[in-house]
């Protein structure tokens, strides 16, 4: 996964801001179409979730309602708004001797982001990811294994319509948590690691991840 990121992110970088866009409408197009089936996933979680009796707040964030999937495709419909920051020149000054000095946003490359039981990250990262040029290898929590596996199948449909690479975004498909510390050490391919959850994560990362 790693190597196939990091060959992705190469193509990435250099796709023009239209192709991006296109691939964001086309997820969120994809979102409104198959929300029987990510609704039906969806129904998989909880159930599962309820079983372990998992507190309400936590239910809450796990659960998608037609309204909540229409929010989180409008989503991604306002990031095809924002600009493309790949390739903006700031902070320019010209010296003395007639030198022009500027600094240049540019991707960085493969982002690893391991999150909890929020099923709209998964979209909310690949978007970003791919606006801004950015492979990603995702690994969400265990609650939301069935729902995310429809998401991401959604992320590389439209991926794939607009000929872009489907390592562009991973899931790690697998419960297992070896495989998180085998993320954190994939420094060869990986140039960032994104925990978002609780303190718990955070100091998990900090003391295993050989990755900024």
């Amino acid at each position: 996964m790693g190597k196939a990121a990091k060959d992705a992110a190469y193509q990435l970088a250099v796709t023009p801001t239209a192709t991006k866009n296109q691939a964001l409408a086309i997820i969120a197009d994809e979102l409104d179409a198959q929300q029987v089936a990510i609704l039906a996933a969806n129904q998989t979680d909880l159930a599962a979730a309820r079983e372990t009796e998992m507190d309400a707040a936590m239910l809450d964030r796990l659960t998608l309602t037609p309204e909540r999937l229409t929010n989180i495709a409008k989503d991604v419909r306002q990031v095809i708004a924002l600009a493309d920051p790949v390739g903006q020149q700031f902070d320019h000054k010209l010296l003395e001797n007639g030198l022009s000095l500027s600094k240049r946003r540019e991707p960085l490359g493969v982002i690893g982001v391991i999150y909890e039981a929020r099923p709209n990250v998964t979209i909310d990262i690949a978007a970003l990811c791919l606006k801004t040029g950015n492979a990603s290898i995702l690994r969400g929590g265990k609650e939301t294994f069935a729902t995310n596996q429809v998401l991401v199948n959604v992320i590389q449909t439209g991926l794939e319509k607009a000929g872009l690479p489907l390592a562009s975004v991973q899931y790690i498909d697998k419960p297992d948590r070896a495989l998180v510390s085998e993320l954190l050490t994939l420094d060869d391919y990986v140039d960032m690691i994104i925990p978002r959850g609780g303190a718990g994560l955070h100091k998990m990362c900090k003391q295993n991840s050989t990755i900024p």
